[in-house]
């Protein structure tokens, strides 16, 4: 298929996935925001099984969602493995009742298949003051066995990103209803795929996964079923600025 956008970092196909991806080969990793089903909206609605599909394309996904969606969906994530979750904190609420407390995050949840260690999987470290000393540090005794990581804790030293992410909404500059700002993708595309590698987003929406990788000198392949918001992410995508994360 003729791609609907490309340029050397990013390429957007205007197609529904699910008859897109078996010609597309391997990725490094998976970014993506479905729709979670849980609105009136016409294109909100859960591709069914779409999560055992992107298993033939990858062995690892970063997938946002909210709680009550990774919940009804469960069944459908059977051939992944869960490691971890990290939340989205954003500066104003998205809830939508007013007897509840105010929601003023997202969950971005990481899955696996087959051999963890074969996997990518290099958290971006924060940097943090001088110390006045330097010295290894010990786990307490209650966590039990870790795993050998190539991090190194050392007072002084970077220390690994917290898994809450604070990042301003795209609220008022959003080209989709649930976009997504690069400051919360980079992490998550660092994380799973070295430099060099592509990432895949089914569900590509403003192409901010796209953005993301390209200001990481990665590259991506991003799906669109809506050809008007291919029109607006390829507009997006030609400007070729460098869109900052942070």
């Amino acid at each position: 298929m003729k791609p609907y956008f490309a340029d050397d970092h990013v390429t957007l196909y205007h197609a529904d996935f699910r008859h897109l991806l078996t010609g597309l080969g391997q990725f490094d990793a998976i970014v993506t925001d479905p729709p979670y089903g849980e609105t009136s909206l016409d294109w909100d609605t859960w591709p069914r099984n779409w999560p055992n599909l992107a298993a033939a394309a990858t062995s690892s996904m970063w997938c946002f969602g909210s709680m009550r969606m990774f919940m009804d969906q469960r069944d459908e994530f059977a051939a992944w493995k869960l490691s971890q979750d990290i939340v989205w904190e954003k500066h104003n609420g998205s809830g939508f009742h007013a007897d509840r407390f105010r929601r003023i995050h997202e969950h971005a949840t990481h899955w696996y298949r087959g051999d963890w260690a074969s996997l990518r999987h290099e958290t971006p470290t924060t940097a943090t003051a001088t110390a006045r000393t330097v010295r290894r540090k010990t786990r307490p005794t209650h966590t039990g066995h870790i795993d050998a990581g190539a991090y190194t804790s050392v007072d002084g030293g970077p220390r690994l990103m917290e898994s809450v992410i604070y990042a301003r909404s795209m609220h008022g500059r959003a080209i989709h209803p649930t976009e997504k700002p690069v400051a919360v993708l980079e992490p998550l595309i660092e994380y799973a795929v070295a430099p060099g590698g592509v990432v895949l987003d089914p569900f590509a929406g403003s192409g901010s996964t796209g953005v993301a990788a390209r200001n990481l000198g990665r590259r991506a392949v991003l799906i669109e079923a809506r050809e008007e918001q291919c029109e607006a992410t390829a507009n997006r995508l030609s400007q070729g600025v460098l869109e900052l994360g942070a």
